[in-house]
C-alpha cells in the first residue's frame, strides 16, 4: 500500500480525513502535534480516533508555540464565545506551516509521497493558512525542499474537505464509519473532553451535524 502522513488534530475534521485517505487506499501514519494548546483533550481524541480506525501508526510531536504566544489558544487571552470580523484570536501563528513542515518531514523518512490535512475554506474561521492558495504553495515549497521533490516522484498535499461544509463533513464521515462521538473540537474543552457548546468551532460543529440532518454526538460540559 502507498503510505500518507495524515495531521489528526483530535477533532471532527482531521478524523474524516484519515477515513477518507484509507478509502483511497493509503496506509495511514497519523500525526499529531503537541502544540501548547488551552487543552490537550483533544490528543487524547486523537489517540481513540487513531486506535478506533486501525491506523497503521500514530506519532505525537511536541512543539511549544505557548512560548511564543499570540493566539487565544496558546496564550493568556480570552476565547470568544461569538464570531469575529477579520482573523479570530483563535488563529494560531504559522501552526499549520508547522504542522505540515513536521508531517513533511515524516512522509521523508517513511517514503511516503502524499500528505493529508483537514483545512477547509468554507467553515474555516477565517483563517489564512486554511485557504486553497496556501495549500498550493506549501505543495510548491515541498516539492524544492525536498529529496522526493528533486529526485524523486513528487510530493502531493491533499486537502480532500477544502471545499466541503460541516454538514458535508459530517455526512462523509459518517458514510467512512467515523464514529464523531470520539472526537474534540471545542476550542475550551474540559480535562474530559466536554465542549463548551458557545465558541466559534462548537457553533460551527452544531450548525454542520444540524444542516446534515444527524445527531450531534458532541459530549458538552
Amino acid at each position: 500500500m502507498k503510505k500518507a502522513v495524515v495531521l489528526l488534530s483530535g477533532g471532527m475534521d482531521s478524523a474524516a480525513v484519515v477515513a477518507i485517505a484509507q478509502e483511497q487506499g493509503f496506509e495511514v501514519h497519523a500525526l499529531s502535534v503537541r502544540y501548547g494548546q488551552r487543552h490537550t483533550s483533544e490528543l487524547d481524541a486523537a489517540v481513540r480516533v487513531a486506535a478506533a480506525l486501525g491506523v497503521a501508526g500514530h506519532k505525537v510531536v511536541d512543539v511549544d508555540l505557548r512560548s511564543i504566544g499570540g493566539s487565544a489558544l496558546t496564550d493568556d487571552i480570552d476565547v470568544p464565545e461569538a464570531g469575529q470580523a477579520g482573523i479570530p484570536v483563535t488563529y494560531v501563528p504559522a501552526r499549520n506551516t508547522i504542522m505540515l513542515s513536521l508531517a513533511l518531514g515524516w512522509a521523508e523518512v517513511l517514503g511516503a509521497n502524499d500528505i493529508f490535512c483537514g483545512v477547509n475554506a468554507v467553515d474555516y474561521s477565517g483563517y489564512p493558512d486554511c485557504r486553497p492558495e496556501f495549500v498550493a504553495a506549501f505543495q510548491a515549497l515541498a516539492n524544492l525542499a525536498t529529496k522526493a521533490g528533486v529526485e524523486g516522484t513528487g510530493i502531493r498535499v491533499h486537502a480532500p474537505l477544502q471545499y466541503l461544509s460541516k454538514a458535508q463533513i459530517a455526512s462523509e464521515g459518517l458514510r467512512l464509519g467515523v464514529d464523531f462521538g470520539l472526537t474534540v473540537s471545542c476550542y475550551q474543552a474540559d480535562p474530559q473532553g466536554k465542549a463548551c457548546g458557545h465558541c466559534d468551532a462548537c457553533r460551527l460543529r452544531a450548525d454542520g451535524f444540524a444542516a446534515a440532518g444527524l445527531a450531534d454526538p458532541t459530549h458538552y460540559a
